[in-house]
């Protein structure tokens, strides 16, 4: 599995939605979401559109519209994201759950390579499973009240 831009851009927009949302109708406009995090509006609204018809987001239109999360944060998964707008979380199609193909080695039952595959896939999908918006937002605030290192002021 690798992240394409559309990929992170969906999980940056989606991570300014879990840290501003309120069980309210409040929404945020998607200027605010590409000035916060540097994402094109033009794509962003692209990004925002499938994962609204994913059921991630409902939006509200008009003066005062915007974006916000259709459910808590707290139950949705980047699982449930990156297979959404990325595909399989697997490495190999052969190994992967829900978007499986039969893969063109000899004995698949017997194949070394498909064997750590399945293994690189079975944490993956560990970690983003059991990773929320809501986990991430605390990762996020975490990390931004930690002192930057030494290496960071390397010019």
């Amino acid at each position: 599995m690798k992240l394409s831009v559309r990929g992170e851009y969906a999980l940056r927009a989606l991570l300014i939605l879990a840290r501003d949302f309120q069980e309210d109708d409040s929404v945020v406009r998607i200027q605010e979401i590409s000035d916060r995090q540097n994402i094109p509006k033009r794509f962003l609204e692209q990004i925002l559109n499938d994962l609204k018809s994913a059921g991630i987001v409902e939006s509200k239109r008009g003066v005062a519209g915007g974006y916000r999360l259709r459910r808590p944060p707290e139950r949705i998964t980047l699982a449930e994201i990156v297979r959404h707008v990325e595909g399989p979380l697997a490495p190999v199609s052969c190994v992967s759950e829900k978007f499986y193909e039969k893969c063109s080695c000899p004995d698949e039952s017997r194949c070394a390579i498909r064997s750590v595959m399945k293994e690189v896939r079975d944490n993956i999908v560990k970690v983003m499973e059991q990773t929320s918006l809501t986990d991430l937002a605390e990762r996020a605030r975490h990390l931004e009240q930690e002192p930057q290192s030494a290496a960071d002021f390397i010019i």
